[in-house]
């Protein structure tokens, strides 16, 4: 079968079944993840795919996992926190994200926001989730590889910014592509642990509102092959 993903092993089985999924769901619910489209999204997203077969019985787990490159795939209470976040004044049209890593964080968006523009800086990252969101018949994403830190300027402006690494301080192209109340979810600073930042942009200038600390990969420049 090669890398074929099969429609079992979408549905999975054991660790990876529909019903440890329900219970992952269950637990974010129980952190304080409310709003439905999301929780729906995550229940309707096989994150074992997304990981390494040998991690695939920790998948529901809610805790982060490496997916290589010195990369990880968030854990799924930070992806539903940002993913709430991004869409609590409702649904956007068109959402940037930078860091697309192993696909997971786009294929949730892609089942709540009509079109998805994702970044990565690290091609074989970029090919693996490419295949993973074809697997799901996920077709209103669109990935490029490029520096992250420089958004995707040729798309947007973007009613949602969604990253998925840290910088030192929010990049002035992300503020610049983000358009007149749309919103920016974003972990800003250095160390171990940052700030998950909301952005809003007024027709005024911006406002900022700190969330929670989280831990993420740090934001660099540049691109890998």
């Amino acid at each position: 079968m090669g890398n074929r993903v099969t429609d079992s092993e979408l549905l999975g089985i054991g660790f990876t079944s529909r019903r440890t999924r329900e219970r992952l769901v269950r637990r974010l619910a129980d952190a304080g993840i409310s709003d439905q489209r999301v929780l729906a999204a995550i229940a309707e997203t096989p994150r074992h795919i997304f990981v390494d077969e040998a991690l695939a019985h920790r998948a529901y787990e809610d805790t982060a996992l490496p997916i290589g490159h010195g990369q990880t795939i968030s854990q799924p209470y930070v992806v539903a926190r940002m993913t709430e976040a991004l869409i609590a004044d409702g649904i956007p049209d068109s959402v940037l994200e930078i860091g697309t890593g192993c696909g997971y964080q786009a294929a949730i968006l892609a089942r709540l926001v009509p079109r998805v523009y994702s970044v990565e800086r690290i091609r074989p990252l970029l090919e693996r989730a490419r295949e993973r969101l074809r697997r799901l018949k996920l077709t209103n994403v669109q990935l490029k590889h490029a520096d992250g830190s420089f958004g995707w300027p040729e798309k947007g402006p973007f009613e949602g910014i969604l990253a998925a690494a840290a910088p030192r301080s929010v990049p002035e192209g992300l503020l610049e592509q983000l358009a007149v109340d749309g919103r920016l979810v974003i972990p800003v600073g250095e160390g171990d642990v940052q700030d998950l930042v909301l952005i809003r942009r007024t027709t005024g200038g911006f406002e900022r509102e700190n969330l929670a600390r989280v831990r993420f990969v740090p934001l660099v420049s540049g691109t890998l092959r």
